[in-house]
């Protein structure tokens, strides 16, 4: 059996930048002296003349995007998602969504995945922040296919994007014909009967090998993959809830306020239904090897399969 091709998907942002360069050239780049570590480079490296380097200044980042939007070009401000959702919230909140400017936030190294680089670097808590924003998309992308296909529909949607990418590389799950990506709507990706698993993210990939394993002890997994959290796939999550009667929600990120708050909310208000939140519960992460610490936090197959097991 060949191996699984897997790929960062701040790698992807990257190349899709690129890729965007050339059919949009009102599309402009900012990084906060990261260029390397979140991609960008590739973008400065094909198109010097639409990139800008703000240094190590977030807030002055957004600003800048601000001002480049409100003159009609397409600015992606790019930083570690820690201080692009964390430091520089005020700015996005005040300065591109309550005026509804064009600009997007391409926002690297999310999660406990950033591994090594300890609790500070490991924002668990930026789809929160980001949800709560008036008028905010958030794009959280399983793999490469998808987070390339979410750069092209940021562009095109008029409105400020918040896009959520990690550092770990992430088997590409989404390269088949029919794939379609499609602002505000969740993808099944296998069906069943006993439980719903709704999975973002580096989680989408877990979650479908966790459904394997309990389908070897006869209970039968629907899989979905939300990878537009905001806004939300309502229709979608209650036909699940109807079908199966249980859901379990699966992210990289607190499940404070994440996927798993933004489904409870949809389901309390029309169909109440028994939810299982899996995330990171209310503590910060650690240094340590990505893969280690997704395991020892139960993000990985082997977490979700335990955990859907007892709660079904």
């Amino acid at each position: 059996m060949s191996e699984v091709k897997k790929i960062a998907t701040r790698d992807s942002y990257g190349n899709a930048l690129v890729e965007m360069g050339a059919k949009y050239d009102n599309l402009v780049v900012l990084d906060a002296d990261l260029a390397a570590a979140t991609k960008t480079g590739t973008f400065k490296k094909a198109y010097p003349e639409r990139h800008i380097d703000c240094g190590i200044a977030e807030c002055n980042m957004v600003g800048i995007a601000a001002g480049l939007a409100a003159t009609g070009k397409i600015p992606f401000v790019s930083s570690f998602a820690m201080f692009a959702a964390g430091r520089a919230f005020e700015q996005i909140r005040n300065s591109v969504a309550y005026p509804k400017l064009n600009v997007k936030i391409g926002a690297t190294h999310a999660g406990i995945s950033v591994g090594e680089d300890g609790a500070t670097h490991q924002c668990n808590e930026d789809i929160a922040l980001m949800r709560t924003i008036p008028g905010m998309v958030v794009i959280n992308p399983s793999d490469d296919v998808e987070a390339r296909a979410a750069v092209e529909a940021a562009i095109e949607h008029q409105g400020p994007v918040y896009l959520r990418f990690g550092r770990l590389a992430t088997p590409v799950i989404n390269d088949t014909p029919d794939y379609k990506f499609q602002l505000g709507k969740g993808i099944v990706l296998r069906e069943g009967k006993d439980v719903t698993i709704i999975a973002t993210g580096l989680c989408v990939s877990e979650s479908l090998e966790a459904a394997n394993m309990l389908e070897k002890d006869g209970i039968s997994a629907k899989v979905i993959n939300i990878h537009t959290i905001k806004p939300l796939d309502e229709e979608l999550v209650i036909e699940a809830a109807k079908e199966t009667g249980k859901i379990v929600t699966v992210e990289e990120h607190s499940v404070i306020g994440g996927l798993g708050s933004a489904v409870c909310d949809c389901l309390s208000e029309n169909y109440p239904t028994k939810v299982m939140k899996i995330g990171v519960n209310d503590t910060f992460g650690e240094s340590g090897p990505a893969v280690k610490l997704i395991h020892k936090y139960g993000l990985d197959a082997e977490g979700i399969y335990t955990k859907v097991k007892a709660f079904v």
